[in-house]
Parts: structure tokens; sequence; C-alpha cells
């Protein structure tokens, strides 16, 4: 099992930038991926973009592409997203979670951290 705690959340005005950060502890994390994911009051939970720990490749949704950059920290153990020109529509709350490398489920999240993008 893999502990993860996300901060970085907030309100910020559209077309600005936030970067959210995921503190993960627990297993050996280089077999794992790590994964963003968002839910907007009344929407399901969505996949943003991931990123493996041992090779470091990413993955993003495409409304995110160019916008959302997903890196990681191996010596502090954290994930991070970063987040430029955003939107109305980026108004969600974001969570982090972690799968084995070669799995399906994501089996572990983050409490969530708000976002709200103001206009």
């Amino acid at each position: 099992q893999v502990q993860l705690v996300e901060s970085g959340g907030g309100l910020v005005q559209a077309g600005g930038s936030l970067r959210l950060s995921c503190a993960a502890s627990g297993r050996t994390l280089s077999t794992y991926v790590m994964g963003w994911f968002r839910q907007a009051p009344g929407k399901e939970r969505e996949f943003i973009a991931r990123i493996s720990w041992a090779g470091g490749s990413t993955y993003y949704r495409d409304s995110v592409k160019g916008r959302f950059t997903v890196s990681r920290d191996n010596a502090k153990n954290t994930v991070y997203l970063r987040m430029n020109s955003l939107k109305l529509d980026d108004t969600a709350v974001y969570y982090c979670a972690a799968r084995i490398k070669d799995g399906t489920v994501w089996a572990d999240w983050g409490q969530g951290t708000q976002v709200t993008v103001s206009s």
C-alpha cells in the first residue's frame, strides 16, 4: 500500500498557474505508476495524467496536453502536477493515485485538493 498526501490547491484566476504536490510513502515506489485525476461537481472522476516512478514516462488526456506537466522528484518521493493556462473548466478536486506498474487498478488514493479557477 502507498500513502499519498496532496497539497497545493487553491483559488486562481483563469489563465493562471498552480502546482500540485503529492507526497508518497510506503512500498517500493519504483514499481508504481502515479496518476492525477480530478472530479468536478456533478461529474465523474476523470484521468488527467500519469508518470512512472522508474523511467519517468508520461501520458496526458488530450484536454490538458500542453498546459499541464506531470513530474516527479525521486529523492523527495513526490509527484507534481504543474498546471498552466488554467480554465474555468479545470475547477475540480484533484487527486493523486498509485497503481502497480503492470496493473490496471488505481488502488491507492490521496484525500484530494481543491482547485478553483475564477473568471
